[in-house]
């Protein structure tokens, strides 16, 4: 075997890898039994990342001027009590937050439908650890979401 495929299969990484030998792993979704593009199909990581920058801008700006009395470091402690607050009360009724209605996402459950409020909650709870949001599965899903039965689609 020639030096350069070794060093780009290591660079490209296993799923390159396997794709090469034949595996087929289908589109992002396709498990759910979600569309591959348009509405319904999985959110991109993209819109995500700037729905949840939306979301926690706004949540520093009402921790800043309603909670912290104008104090920078305070806002950030509370902000994140007002992200878990926005979050359950947002996504466990209209299935949005602020930030994923200007990006056009929605969080629903994986069998289709509104998540439930106690689901709400725990996808919130874990959000807000931040960990599980940054260990996604072969979806797109952040561990948050697989724990919640939850799914971010496209409006």
């Amino acid at each position: 075997m020639d030096n350069r495929q070794v060093i780009g299969s290591w660079l490209s990484g296993p799923r390159a890898a396997a794709e090469n030998m034949g595996v087929d792993f289908g589109y992002r979704g396709e498990r759910l039994g979600l569309p591959e593009h348009g509405p319904g199909s999985v959110a991109p990581l993209g819109r995500r990342f700037g729905a949840i920058f939306v979301d926690w801008a706004l949540c520093m700006l009402i921790a800043y001027g309603l909670l912290a009395g104008g104090n920078w470091p305070k806002a950030g402690n509370w902000a994140l009590g007002v992200l878990l607050v926005l979050s359950l009360l947002t996504v466990g009724t209209v299935g949005f937050t602020p930030g994923k209605r200007l990006f056009r996402l929605r969080v629903v459950s994986e069998r289709g439908g509104r998540l439930s409020l106690p689901r709400a909650l725990v996808r919130s709870v874990l959000l807000c650890l931040a960990v599980p949001a940054l260990v996604w599965d072969r979806d797109g899903r952040g561990f948050h979401d697989r724990l919640s039965g939850a799914v971010q689609v496209r409006m």
